[in-house]
């Protein structure tokens, strides 16, 4: 099993496999766990996954998540705020540890379908994950000096350009 935090292969299998099953439309997204499966480890406590927002993929959301937990949180989990001002929001499983930040759009920047992303083999389960260029032009421009360090790694170990 490989470990992201707290996160595991083990809870992205669960994830993963309805997303085989179910027509789930999410991918591993934008910051330390697509960094750490492209080579740049960077220590958090979170994972971000990037979904469609419509209703139906939101539910086939939650069934992925009611697969790994049995918690009554997850209904709070609606395409109707992920549609609102705020796109994103944060999960916490019952068992702590880490946090689940759920999203469909960057501001007006980015959507599920505006990202490239490529698949990767974590311990036999295929992950969808934004590509390292992907990650670079979301990562670049931001004020977080994190996000900065980020985009100044990715772009020295894949040799990546401004568009």
């Amino acid at each position: 099993m490989i470990a992201f935090g707290r996160w595991t292969s083990t809870n992205y299998s669960g994830c993963s496999a309805h997303s085989r099953s179910s027509g789930l439309n999410i991918f591993l997204s934008v910051v330390p766990r697509s960094l750490g499966l492209h080579g740049l480890i960077r220590a958090t406590e979170d994972v971000d996954l990037f979904v469609i927002g419509d209703a139906d993929n939101i539910e086939r959301l939650r069934r992925a998540l009611r697969s790994l937990w049995d918690d009554v949180e997850i209904d709070q989990i609606t395409s109707s705020d992920l549609a609102g001002e705020y796109p994103v929001i944060r999960y916490g499983p019952p068992d702590g540890g880490f946090s689940i930040d759920i999203m469909t759009r960057l501001g007006t920047r980015a959507t599920y379908h505006d990202l490239a992303w490529q698949e990767m083999d974590v311990e036999g389960v295929q992950v969808r994950v934004a590509t390292a260029q992907t990650l670079y032009d979301m990562k670049r421009n931001t004020v977080r000096p994190i996000d900065r360090a980020d985009a100044d790694a990715l772009r020295k170990r894949f040799n990546l350009q401004d568009d």
